[in-house]
């Protein structure tokens, strides 16, 4: 375990953390898809879900681009069945709502992040994603901000395992007690701890006591903490 110190970079989970899913994107699509390909919409956005759940945790052991293709590519002829759809309509389908239309940044996001790139802080993102993690940052408008994004795809461990948080620390080029790390769900919390970082939950919803309520509450524990006085410095 590394010991803390004060602060270098803050490592933030991306799902419902720095972003969360729009279920209205679901109902844009369901509706794109009636009005292309005279379907009923409740049907589409119904299929279009059950399509998600059904392949949602099917996808760990996937490790470069091209096999994250290969995935949408089955999931596209999957969904086709599901829709009773072509399989060139499924592809359109897909293509006009790929997998990041459905994530929108939470609230003053890109201010939050700006405000600690300011302070002379790393910034990473730590998410048990897919390869394609940084598509999905340029999606949300947050990729420029963002000095090292990991997938755990890409490295073939996931959190709450340790590696996942060396790997991280190592991308942003820093030690690990170095790090405030940020995650919706305690045990990767823990997990981070446990290799020496610090850490906080947040929940966005608010029914979790202790846990932060808006990513803004960031810079208040960074402030609490303290940041690390950049070398070269007096």
């Amino acid at each position: 375990m590394t010991s803390h110190s004060t602060l270098r970079a803050v490592l933030f989970d991306r799902d419902d953390t720095i972003a969360y899913t729009d279920p209205g994107v679901y109902r844009e699509a369901a509706l794109w898809a009636a009005q292309t390909f005279g379907l009923d919409p409740h049907e589409v956005g119904a299929g279009m879900q059950a399509q998600w759940q059904a392949r949602a945790f099917s996808w760990w052991h996937l490790r470069t681009q091209a096999q994250e293709d290969a995935f949408w590519d089955e999931y596209s002829l999957e969904l086709a069945v599901r829709l009773n759809l072509t399989p060139t309509q499924a592809a359109q389908l897909s293509a006009r709502y790929p997998y990041e239309a459905f994530m929108k940044p939470v609230p003053d996001a890109r201010a939050v992040l700006e405000g600690l790139r300011a302070r002379g802080l790393r910034l990473g993102v730590l998410s048990n994603t897919l390869p394609s993690i940084d598509r999905t940052l340029a999606f949300l408008g947050l990729n420029d901000l963002i000095d090292a994004a990991v997938a755990t795809c890409t490295v073939g461990v996931h959190k709450p395992e340790p590696g996942a948080y060396h790997a991280a620390a190592q991308a942003l080029g820093v030690p690990a007690g170095t790090v405030l790390f940020i995650d919706d769900k305690q045990e990767n919390v823990d997990a981070a701890r446990a290799v020496g970082m610090h850490a906080a939950l947040i929940d966005l919803r608010g029914d979790t006591p202790g846990a932060l309520r808006r990513l803004g509450e960031v810079t208040g524990l960074v402030d609490r903490i303290g940041v690390a006085t950049p070398t070269g410095t007096r």
